[in-house]
């Protein structure tokens, strides 16, 4: 391997341990202020999905999660039981069901995105402004990352301004 490669290894492996720590660290110190963040990952995802692409249907989440139909379809049934979502027919195929979050889906969304912004926010306060410049600076080139390691075809846009809309 030339020192190019391992560089790049080194770094891929630095970056790995950093955003696992991250999403880690966030989710357990949000999990006080939220008590429905004890939701499970992938629930958490599919609200997600379903907030930024309102009358989704179960087979785009699937692909979108990259998870079979059947798991996404209990998770949808836990989540409608649980009040979060509802089916409705989709009126462009009656076959179909369209998802939707329900006002409680809505507001458990916001909460939970205000508060991953407040506890990354102080977070983010209690750092150097060197540090806080440079976070802010690599926001692109990670939103770019983000890019590149979704390979699943694009129907167009700014992926710029999806992430920011989707607050990835």
């Amino acid at each position: 391997m030339s020192v190019d490669q391992d560089a790049a290894v080194a770094t891929a492996a630095n970056l790995t341990e950093v955003v696992t720590r991250l999403r880690r660290v966030l989710r357990t110190s949000v999990r006080a202020d939220i008590p429905w963040e004890s939701l499970p990952m992938a629930q958490v995802e599919l609200l997600q999905c379903v907030a930024e692409r309102d009358g989704i249907r179960v087979g785009e989440i699937a692909g979108l999660l990259r998870l079979a139909p059947n798991s996404v379809s209990t998770l949808v049934a836990q989540l409608a039981e649980a009040g979060l979502v509802r089916r409705e027919r989709d009126p462009a195929d009656r076959r179909a069901a369209a998802l939707r979050l329900t006002a409680a889906g809505e507001q458990a969304i916001a909460g939970w995105l205000r508060a991953h912004e407040r506890r990354i926010g102080a977070a983010m306060e209690a750092l150097a402004d060197e540090d806080q410049a440079a976070i802010v600076a690599a926001l692109p080139a990670l939103r770019r990352l983000v890019q590149a390691l979704d390979d699943r075809p694009r129907s167009g846009g700014d992926p710029d301004a999806a992430d920011q809309a989707s607050n990835v």
